[in-house]
């Protein structure tokens, strides 16, 4: 989970007919085993069991795509809080019992929220994934697509002349570790007497108010830092939108396209305003799989690079052309 996260490549999805059936073996031969330790006391039995369990593990993780790893990490947390209230019952602890219960519940609590904030149900994620198979399901007829890339300075250039910007945040903004350099950008359009606010989405980054926290390290004020369903309204008045490394909560297929993976998750409504701008390192997907309509639009204007270099690019072209 923690590979998937930080995109390393020992960590790649695994997909294909086997991978169930393995599953399925590995989790009865841990279960046999851990049956003929419990009633032999065979510490070779428990050594056979601790092993499948590994491998049951990494086999259960590995088919779930990197964009649902943080339903997962939150799951896998909530499994160590019935862990311990497990062995809490053993060894007749209460603190341990009352603990375990807190960290398990809450785990489960929080990956239910995020669940709904997708759209889609536990089970789904656990052992549906969005693999290659969920992702054929999207309308595409392989037709070449088009886009229109842009420098920085061409993005400065645009924000600076607007009245309103509105700033999407996302993970390419966690992973280059940009959330000051936005903070300083921010600070200049609102000099300039550009009205700047962030729209954040419920599952935007890898957990929960990833988002607000990264936003709130660079003391961004709180003001100016709007949840889904209190800026989505304004998007139509909008003169500009500043993507930064997000992809699956502005993917307009959430809307449109039925048989997209995540038809019917809420997204932030980006494409309702003029003029749409993207930070990302490529054109590839996001972590769930699913390209992005929203990147071909006429309205879009890609801008490849690091999120960090990018926004202080736009901040130095801003300060040129304002002095």
């Amino acid at each position: 989970a923690f590979g998937k996260l930080a995109a390393k490549s020992w960590a790649k999805t695994v997909n294909g007919g086997w991978v169930k059936p393995v599953q399925a073996l590995l989790f009865i031969a841990m279960l046999g085993f851990g049956a003929v330790y419990f009633i032999t006391d065979s510490l070779t039995a428990f050594y056979i069991m601790t092993v499948l369990a590994i491998a049951f593990g990494w086999m259960w993780i590995a088919p779930i795509g990197g964009g649902d790893m943080p339903v997962v990490v939150s799951l896998l947390n909530s499994f160590s809080g019935w862990a311990a209230a497990g062995i809490g019952f053993t060894l007749g602890n209460s603190m341990l019992i009352i603990a375990g219960s807190l960290v398990g519940s809450s785990g489960a609590i929080l990956s239910y929220i995020m669940c709904k904030a997708m759209n889609r149900s536990l089970i789904n994620v656990l052992f549906g994934g969005m693999g290659s198979a969920a992702v054929a399901g999207g309308a595409d007829d392989g037709a070449p697509k088009t886009y229109k890339s842009g420098s920085a300075e061409d993005a400065g250039f645009l924000m600076s002349n607007a009245s309103d910007v509105i700033i999407v945040p996302g993970y390419g903004m966690a992973q280059g570790r940009a959330q000051n350099a936005v903070k300083e950008l921010y600070e200049l359009l609102k000099e300039e007497g550009v009205n700047v606010r962030f729209a954040i989405h419920p599952v935007a980054g890898r957990m929960p108010g990833h988002m607000n926290v990264l936003l709130a390290e660079a003391d961004v004020p709180y003001d100016d830092i709007l949840e889904m369903d209190e800026i989505n309204s304004d998007f139509p008045s909008t003169d500009v939108v500043l993507v930064i490394g997000a992809n699956d909560v502005v993917n307009p297929s959430a809307k449109d396209d039925p048989t997209s993976p995540i038809f019917g998750m809420p997204i932030l409504e980006v494409t309702k305003a003029q003029t749409v701008m993207v930070i990302k390192r490529s054109m590839s997907t996001g972590y769930a799989g699913l390209d992005n309509s929203l990147f071909y639009m006429d309205k879009t204007m890609m801008i490849f690079g690091d999120a960090k270099k990018m926004v202080e690019e736009m901040v130095r072209s801003i300060n040129g052309g304002g002095h």
